[in-house]
């Protein structure tokens, strides 16, 4: 199956700001009221009223390091598991979702699709026995191909099998008609995080530690010569690298909006099989986006002139590789002495939890339907329905009192909001999948099954009405997210607990986790690539000149900041690629505190434990991002992810924002004292 970075690579297209059969034996319940089974969510506390106050390092500063001040006690105390790249609260949460999804998959029947596929991972006995066996047929087929046609057959194959493609296809909503689905084209095919990872030295290790994995993998398939082979791999990988786009490049919706026709495509980058590749995908459209365009151009003239041995020990590789994690130990050993050095993880973890989320990424919505039902209150879902009308009330507020812009900028903005939906838990409808079969003795052939069954899926779309209600995320998911085409924020049922929403929680909690999450997705909607996007999801210039230009040096000003911050050893975060982001926490938490304001109706706050309500919300936001990463993680993070590394999510908007201030008394001896005429203020 094609996996690389075609959806990372129209990411700022498909979607923005992501924060992070039915089962007989167990009653459903799509309202999701937990006591429908007489099961009750296991009741988790931070602290007395929301917030573990315990957890401080009150010998700092708050303007020094809010970080530290508001959880340096608990990161003093937690060491990161071996088993993990980082910890703190999202992990805990996920940790906690993960063995609510395995009581629901350990009890479902045998037979059944969760049952089924959760015992066919869980059988490592068998796949000890099978060891390399379930590649022979895949391999086998790629030692037939006689020609780049085959090549190009084969690479199509791979949206459905195991295998790599120098092209990866999708659907998304067309930027010109968002009420229409239209197929993508991008680049793809590269191993490693990023295209620095093979052009610079900072990341040395890492590339040596993949060359030694593609050696011992071909060496395990029984390739002859792995080492010369391996530097064939690694040398056309890094050709790829070499034509790749940066990062920030490629969530750059301007430059990503790239519509062609199939005659347009065939011309503009000649050297490829664009007929023989679509018709044997299935993805048959007059016009489709072309993402990466040059990139996409130069790929065409870089596989044209690879000789053909490299591109079969390429595939060669790619099969093994994707396969690992579903074969035997010495596969997903391998693997992860690789991973390892990505992430800075000394363990793998345990094959349960590894388990439970092939489960949860497969058969996502139909574990989530008892999920819902088990672990969603209902109270949770209409709260948190109206914790998002107080968010968007607030965001109106904000945006028609925004002094540099100009009013009809502000009406559109507002129209936008307005028309922006708000989907809380879980979807409307449920995805059926009982047409996916699942055996309990074929962990290797489910996931191909698995993979065939969600590219027809996508592929369903092609061409056809967009389907506003379907869901990027299982109900499950430790997650949340900006539709960017589609003008909407979803927010999983796996999210919506504490300490990021807790109904019985302190209401200024709820603002400062819960409601900086939501002020995030809301504002993606107004980030830099968000208001390139109009109310209907389309891609148009809704800014006067004015605006557009002030705007501009806004963001400008708070790129610098970002990139100013060394987030590891010699690391600093790139601000142009986490602009969007950026903008969303910061944005996000103003309007946030704007509405936790609102609700208290001109009526001052109580004071809890010696803290004000200002106090207590903002407690409660660094609370929410509380935890540590490994600097391997981090590395990893600001070459490749659009997300700053969480110290920053903490204190980079917090810096701009005169509430915070005001809150703690922060003066101009603080270390993270800005000036208030040098702070930036855009939403």
């Amino acid at each position: 199956m094609m996996i690389g970075r075609t959806k990372l690579r129209l990411g700022a297209i498909v979607l923005a700001g992501s924060i992070l059969a039915s089962v007989p034996a167990v009653a459903q319940n799509t309202s999701g009221a937990a006591a429908a089974t007489g099961s009750q969510p296991q009741v988790v506390r931070y602290g007395t009223w929301g917030v573990d106050i315990a957890t401080r390092d009150t010998s700092v500063k708050p303007g020094d390091d809010f970080q530290r001040y508001a959880s340096g006690k608990w990161m003093d105390e937690n060491e990161i598991p071996a088993d993990k790249s980082q910890n703190g609260v999202g992990s805990e949460v996920n940790d906690r979702n993960q063995e609510r999804l395995r009581s629901i998959v350990t009890r479902a029947p045998k037979d059944s699709q969760l049952g089924a596929f959760y015992a066919s991972y869980m059988d490592e006995t068998r796949l000890e026995q099978l060891d390399a066996s379930p590649l022979k047929a895949d391999l086998d087929r790629v030692a037939t191909i006689k020609s780049k046609a085959d090549m190009t057959h084969f690479m199509a194959a791979s949206a459905r099998e195991f295998g790599s493609t120098v092209f990866g296809l999708g659907v998304l909503p067309d930027p010109a008609n968002p009420t229409m689905n239209i197929a993508f084209v991008a680049t793809s095919g590269m191993g490693l995080p990023d295209r620095d990872y093979y052009l610079t030295d900072k990341y040395k290790p890492q590339r040596e530690a993949y060359r030694a994995y593609i050696q011992r993998t071909l060496d395990m398939i029984g390739t002859p010569n792995a080492s010369a082979a391996a530097e064939q791999v690694l040398a056309f990988e890094t050709e790829i690298a070499k034509i790749s786009w940066p990062q920030a490049d490629l969530r750059d919706i301007d430059k990503l909006n790239n519509p062609m026709t199939l005659v347009q495509l065939k011309a503009y980058a000649p050297q490829f099989d664009w007929d023989g590749y679509l018709h044997e995908t299935k993805v048959l459209s007059p016009h489709m986006i072309v993402g990466d365009n040059t990139a996409v151009k130069a790929m065409a003239a870089l596989y044209e002139k690879t000789p053909l041995e490299t591109l079969k020990t390429w595939e060669r590789f790619k099969v093994a590789d994707q396969a690992s994690n579903y074969l035997s130990k010495r596969f997903v050993d391998s693997k992860f002495e690789f991973t390892k050095a990505l992430n800075g993880a000394k363990e793998l973890r345990p094959r349960w939890r590894r388990g439970i989320g092939e489960v949860d990424g497969r058969l996502g919505e139909l574990l989530g339907k008892t999920y819902v039902d088990r672990y969603f209150p209902a109270q949770s879902k209409t709260m948190m329905e109206e914790l998002v009308a107080n968010l968007k009330r607030a965001a109106a507020k904000r945006i028609q009192g925004n002094s540099w812009m100009e009013d009809a900028t502000k009406q559109a903005a507002l129209a936008k909001l307005a028309r922006m939906d708000v989907m809380v838990g879980y979807p409307a409808k449920f995805r059926d999948y009982s047409k996916l079969v699942m055996k309990p003795d074929d962990l290797y052939g489910n996931i191909k099954r698995s993979a065939a069954f969600e590219w027809d899926y996508q592929l369903d779309d092609l061409n056809k009405p967009v389907d506003r209600k379907k869901w990027a995320m299982s109900p499950a998911t430790v997650d949340a997210y900006n539709g960017f085409l589609e003008n909407k924020i979803v927010f999983p049922a796996g999210i919506l607990q504490p300490p990021f929403f807790d109904p019985q929680a302190d209401a200024a909690v709820n603002y400062g986790a819960a409601g900086a999450i939501i002020g995030h997705e809301i504002m993606h909607g107004f980030d830099d690539q968000g208001r390139k996007v109009d109310e209907n999801g389309a891609v148009r210039d809704w800014w006067t000149k004015g605006d557009a230009e002030r705007f501009k040096k806004l963001t400008d000003a708070l790129g610098k900041q970002y990139s100013s911050y060394e987030a590891a050893p010699g690391v600093f975060i790139n601000g142009d690629l986490t602009m969007g982001e950026n903008i969303g926490d910061m944005s996000g938490l103003e309007v946030a505190y704007t509405a936790y304001q609102m609700s208290l109706n001109g009526k001052p706050a109580p004071v809890i434990d010696g803290l004000t309500g200002d106090q207590r919300f903002f407690l409660a936001f660094a609370q929410a991002w509380r935890g540590k990463q490994r600097d391997d993680a981090i590395k990893t993070q600001v070459a490749s992810d659009p997300h700053s590394p969480r110290r920053y999510r903490v204190i980079g908007p917090l810096r701009n924002l005169d509430a915070w201030y005001a809150a703690f008394g922060i003066g101009p001896d603080s270390k993270f004292y800005i000036a208030p005429e040098q702070r930036v203020r855009i939403w």
